[in-house]
């Protein structure tokens, strides 16, 4: 069994704040041993479930270099640095049979999630998929699905459990925090955050062919609102881009992985 491990941060048991995530401040520092334990909870459980599996740990917030690499469980392979192919995801191009997302956190505009937003938040409002608002789990979830990859678990607080119910049917869930608000969460001892992954990962994968992620096949209309029209005006430089009114660009990707890599670029140029 091959499996991909996707680690954001602000999902992390322990992190409630920016500085919490943000390179130069003391608890970013600490929060590195907190999001490393966690990802090598994910792998423990992997194992567990094959002995004989190939783990794949890819980096996915911020500058993809978070994870402190001398602590990580020697078995898994790790992927750090950008840019990346697939970004959050890489490590799909090598196939894999299943994906985790630890320390994930909910999409922009989510009431009381903690530290939400899409991508950058920064720049990004909404990002929209034929119609249907998706946050990061959803995009990664549906850019794996793609490539015939479930997710099976996501970890983070009570508001990503309950996004992720919503696009990727069955997926098993760990909620290592309860939401307060933007800034706040009642949190679970980072110990007995890593157990519960450990835990569940087994059960997950033993229930990987039940799960339904969200897929798009064929065309993708992709709508990419962004906070202030201003951040718009380097995008329309991409051929076929429209702009919609002043803050929502739009483009009609040929296929999943187009409008994906099409997203990352509006919100690259929209952040300059």
């Amino acid at each position: 069994m091959r499996v991909l491990v996707s680690v954001d941060m602000e999902g992390i048991a322990g992190v409630v704040d920016g500085e919490d995530v943000s390179p130069g401040h003391a608890e970013y520092e600490r929060n590195r041993s907190l999001i490393t334990a966690e990802a090598n909870a994910a792998v423990r459980g992997v194992y567990a479930c094959d002995p004989d599996a190939q783990v794949l740990v890819t980096e996915a917030h911020g500058g993809f270099r978070n994870l402190l690499p001398e602590q990580l469980d020697r078995r898994a392979e790790l992927l750090r640095g950008k840019p990346k192919p697939d970004g959050m995801m890489a490590g799909l191009a090598d196939g894999a049979d299943a994906a985790l997302f630890i320390g994930y956190h909910g999409k922009a505009g989510t009431p009381r999630s903690v530290l939400a937003h899409t991508i950058h938040g920064g720049v990004v409002a909404d990002v929209r998929c034929e119609g249907r608002s998706l946050g990061e789990i959803g995009l990664n979830a549906a850019l794996a699905a793609h490539s015939g990859v479930p997710v099976v678990l996501v970890s983070g607080d009570d508001t990503v459990a309950a996004e992720a119910a919503l696009v990727a049917p069955g997926i098993h869930t760990v909620v290592v925090k309860r939401a307060i608000g933007f800034y706040a969460a009642a949190l679970l001892h980072p110990d007995e955050a890593c157990d519960r992954i450990e835990q569940e990962v087994p059960k997950a994968l033993a229930d990987r062919e039940a799960i339904q992620p969200l897929r798009f096949d064929g065309p993708v209309l992709l709508e990419v609102e962004v906070l202030r029209p201003n951040m718009t005006e380097r995008a329309l430089l991409i051929p076929g881009i429209e702009r919609t009114d002043g803050c929502t660009l739009r483009y009609a990707a040929p296929d999943f992985p187009t409008a994906y890599q099409v997203t990352q670029l509006i919100i690259m140029l929209g952040g300059i």
